[in-house]
C-alpha cells in the first residue's frame, strides 16, 4: 500500500461500495504448501465481514479455515504521463484504487453458502438489463446438490481495512484536471471520474 497519508480514505461506506461495485477480488494466505492466492467473487455483509467461495479443489480451500488471510480488491487504474503536467520536472506514475482487507476466516455451513450464493446472484443479476433474472431455483435438486458439493463458502471477519485511493491528491487542482483529462482520453474514464469526485 502507498505510504502517503493523502491517499488514504477512512469512509467505510465508500470502501464497502467499492467491494460492491467491483464484486471480485483475490484471497491470499500462507499455507503449509507455500503462499497461495485464489480469485473469487466477493460479497460484503454490511457488518464488517466479507464472504466468498472457493472450488473444493482450490489450493487454499483445505487450509484457510481458521487462518488470517488477506483479501485484495483492485479498482480502476491508469498510467499518468509527465507530459500532462504544467511543470516539466515530473516523472511517470500510476493512479489507482485498491483495498486490502485482513482478517480471520471461518468456513460457512451449507445454509450460509446457499444464502451467500443467493445474495451474490441477486446482486449481479440486477446489473443485467435484458430478460428475467436467473435464480438457483431454475436448477434441479440433483444439479444444485452437485454444484454445491464442488464449492466451499467462507466468511472473513475484517480486522484491518487498508485502502489506497491514489488520485493525484498531492497535485494542484489544475494539474489534477489535466491528468484526469489525459487519462480519460487514453481510455481510463473510471479513474478520471474518481479523481474528479474524490480528490480535494
Amino acid at each position: 500500500m502507498h505510504p502517503n497519508s493523502a491517499f488514504r480514505h477512512d469512509d467505510r461506506a465508500l470502501l464497502e461500495a467499492l467491494i460492491d461495485e467491483i464484486g471480485f477480488g483475490m484471497v491470499f494466505a500462507s499455507t503449509p504448501d507455500g503462499p497461495r492466492v485464489a480469485h473469487t467473487p466477493l460479497l460484503q455483509t454490511g457488518d464488517g465481514a466479507v464472504q466468498f467461495h472457493l472450488a473444493r479443489g482450490n489450493a487454499l480451500t483445505k487450509h484457510i479455515d481458521g487462518m488470517t488471510a488477506l483479501v485484495v480488491v483492485n479498482g480502476p487504474d491508469g498510467y499518468v504521463s509527465p507530459r500532462w503536467y504544467s511543470d516539466d520536472q515530473q516523472v511517470p506514475t500510476w493512479n489507482y484504487v485498491t483495498l486490502e482487507l485482513e482478517g480471520r476466516v471461518r468456513r460457512m455451513d451449507q445454509d450460509g453458502l446457499v444464502n451467500m450464493l443467493d445474495d451474490l446472484t441477486i446482486r449481479q443479476e440486477a446489473t443485467i438489463a435484458e430478460g428475467s433474472p436467473w435464480t438457483m431455483d431454475k436448477l434441479s435438486d440433483e444439479t444444485l446438490r452437485g454444484k454445491l458439493s464442488a464449492i466451499v463458502g467462507f466468511e472473513m471477519e475484517v480486522q484491518a481495512w487498508r485502502p489506497t485511493f491514489k488520485l493525484s491528491q498531492n497535485k494542484s487542482a489544475e494539474d489534477r484536471e489535466a491528468l484526469a483529462a489525459g487519462l480519460e482520453a487514453q481510455g481510463s474514464p473510471a479513474i478520471a471520474q474518481l479523481m474528479r469526485a474524490l480528490a480535494p
